[in-house]
């Protein structure tokens, strides 16, 4: 897979300047890059805000123990009452269920 460097399309929101944080380079395959960058065109979005927000959320996916502990934290800051709530232990069970893990 060659990697890409194209230049971005002149007059569009994808030629604003410098995107702040961590620059790297990956390799694409060109039918993922060629799909991107229609998405990111349609969006009104930059490459980089694409690309972040795809790895964010495969990362968040792959990462259930994150997500755990996160669930927890919530529940011990609203307290016993709520974590204990019959209503609320059958919403997440059935959230739980429905959720792609």
């Amino acid at each position: 897979m060659a990697e890409k460097m194209r230049p971005k399309s002149q007059g569009s929101r994808l030629t604003s300047g410098y995107t702040p944080g961590m620059k790297t380079a990956v390799s694409v395959p060109d039918d993922v890059f060629e799909k991107a960058e229609r998405f990111a065109r349609r969006e009104g979005r930059s490459r980089s805000d694409v690309y972040s927000a795809a790895l964010r959320e495969y990362v968040a996916r792959h990462a259930p123990d994150e997500l755990t502990e996160a669930i927890d934290s919530s529940l011990a800051a609203l307290g016993e009452d709520v974590a204990t709530d019959a209503l609320v232990a059958a919403a997440a069970a059935h959230v739980l269920r429905s959720s792609e893990w």
